[in-house]
């Protein structure tokens, strides 16, 4: 389960080259596309995080910022299920603005709490990072926050780098306020490696 004592601070990472990589299932798994009523089963998922105070508001998100282009949310959308068949994660590759340009981002990996460490949330975002190389979309932008430690991590490793100074979308980058944050959470050789792999 996330922190979320942990303060918020928004957190912008960027790639700009990335290889396409297999994507790696336990047995059991299967990565899928949107099809009707999985909009429920993500608000279902991200309610529990506590990224939305109802259920309702959740279902409520998905259908305004990803079922208004129907298109894109079918070819760019991609869900995680297991042997029965139920969602237990997703993310998504999708189009946000950066001033006048749309570009490329990453939104909503989760994966169910209770699935977790087994290396699920790596294979789902290889998957959309393997959209975005086959559509040749790069760079690709990631906004995330502090409390999402761990995933900040998985997305060093598949080359993205925090970014000091660019963004995207509405968000205004507070690099240095989840930086100082996150040196009070990871060692001392993960803030290192979050130095390492910061650009302005």
């Amino acid at each position: 389960m996330l922190d979320r004592s942990i303060p918020f601070y928004n957190t912008i990472l960027r790639c700009d080259n990335y290889q396409y990589r297999d994507v790696l299932l336990p047995d059991g798994f299967s990565i899928v596309p949107y099809k009707e009523g999985y909009e429920k089963a993500w608000a279902g998922l991200e309610f529990s995080v506590g990224d939305f105070d109802s259920l309702e508001e959740a279902e409520n998100y998905f259908i305004c910022s990803y079922m208004q282009d129907r298109e894109l949310l079918l070819r760019n959308a991609r869900f995680l299920l297991n042997s029965e068949q139920m969602v237990i994660g997703s993310c998504i590759a999708w189009q946000d603005r950066r001033r006048d340009v749309f570009v490329p981002s990453l939104h909503w990996l989760i994966v169910d709490d209770a699935y977790q460490g087994r290396g699920l949330g790596r294979a789902l975002c290889c998957e959309i990072m393997n959209i975005f190389e086959e559509q040749g979309q790069f760079p690709v932008y990631i906004h995330t926050q502090p409390w999402s430690w761990k995933a900040i991590f998985l997305y060093l490793s598949l080359g993205f780098k925090l970014q000091m100074t660019d963004t995207f979308s509405h968000y205004t980058n507070e690099y240095h306020q989840a930086m100082n944050t996150l040196k009070g959470i990871v060692d001392e050789k993960q803030f290192c490696l979050l130095t390492q792999l910061s650009e302005k």
